[in-house]
């Protein structure tokens, strides 16, 4: 899962993103509108956590201006009053929370946002003998709980909410890793290689598959 904190606070901002990346959730920073604008524009985001008073303009004029097929948004505000409140979900705001918020109540909310129905799955994700508990990060397959890395997590709750289809390394890429960090040309290789060996030691070899060039994807090759 990956979110935008848009936040100008850039001590909050880093703490925010070094706790829910700890938690699951991979997230890039815009310490402006300006800054989110270009975040917006060429990446994918899962969820979207937005303070208010920002330098460059108020955080709910930008939210009316983005376009209706967007990321959901959970505001996370200093604006505590009841009508400031109502005023950001009535703008358009999914959620709302008032700092200071507890990191595993804003992870939860932010998961929860991710659930809703239209583009949101279950908490627990299940495909055959495997189950992968979104919240606590935690795989099991055939009864055995899988000794995987953080990253190797989010590498395979990305390919089960796709189960059988081809999901492309670039989006892999955009999920995994926010667009400060270094990435190696065979870094999601790597990552792969890992989860399979995982599998592979639980019993399943024939899972997780890659298409060379495009991507990678999750389920039983069909019979030929």
């Amino acid at each position: 899962m990956r979110t935008l904190i848009i936040e100008d606070n850039c001590e909050l901002a880093v703490l925010l993103a070094d706790r829910l990346n700890a938690r699951g959730i991979k997230s890039d920073i815009a310490a402006n509108l300006e800054e989110a604008d270009d975040h917006v524009a060429v990446g994918q985001f899962d969820a979207i956590m937005l303070d208010l008073g920002l330098p460059d303009g108020d955080g709910l004029d930008w939210l009316g201006k983005l376009p209706r097929e967007r990321p959901p948004v959970l505001v996370l505000s200093a604006r505590s009053t009841l009508d400031e409140r109502v005023l950001g979900l009535n703008s358009g705001a999914d959620d709302y929370l008032v700092k200071p918020a507890e990191i595993d109540e804003i992870a939860a909310r932010l998961r929860a946002l991710v659930r809703r129905p239209g583009i949101r799955e279950p908490v627990d994700l299940k495909v055959g003998n495997l189950t992968f508990d979104t919240t606590n990060r935690q795989a099991t397959l055939n009864g055995q709980v899988l000794a995987i890395s953080r990253k190797e997590a989010n590498f395979l709750e990305i390919l089960l909410r796709s189960v059988g289809k081809v999901v492309p390394r670039e989006r892999l890429e955009g999920a995994l890793y926010s667009a400060s960090d270094p990435v190696t040309p065979n870094a999601l290789e790597a990552v792969a290689s890992r989860l399979r060996r995982r599998l592979a030691e639980a019993g399943e070899d024939d899972i997780l598959h890659t298409v060379r060039g495009v991507g990678y994807f999750f389920g039983k090759r069909k019979a030929q």
